[in-house]
């Protein structure tokens, strides 16, 4: 059972997890890990008068993309786990 959990983790790791937010004006990956891989930012949102209203779009997008990788991260580990009794902290 360990080494099904560790390589069901080595292969989320390797996931990429993308989520948006602003109507597709920014986009953010993720991976299985939860590291911010990308960044990417629709020119026509960047405006130098409303930092915040960017900053927020950032965050949110950072934020889905992060659950999604949660998510799925908890999935898996629950097909490993299923009926056995065993929780994982922070995966459920």
């Amino acid at each position: 059972m360990q080494e099904k959990l560790a390589l069901a983790q080595k292969e989320l790791a390797l996931r990429a997890y993308e989520a948006s937010s602003g109507g597709g004006m920014v986009k953010a990956v993720v991976n299985g890990s939860h590291r911010v891989v990308s960044i990417k930012i629709d020119p026509s949102v960047v405006n130098p008068d409303d930092v915040p209203m960017l900053e927020d779009l950032i965050v949110a997008a950072v934020n889905e993309a992060s659950k999604r990788a949660q998510e799925d991260s908890a999935e898996e580990m629950g097909k490993i786990t299923s009926g056995m009794g065993i929780n994982i902290p922070g995966l459920f």
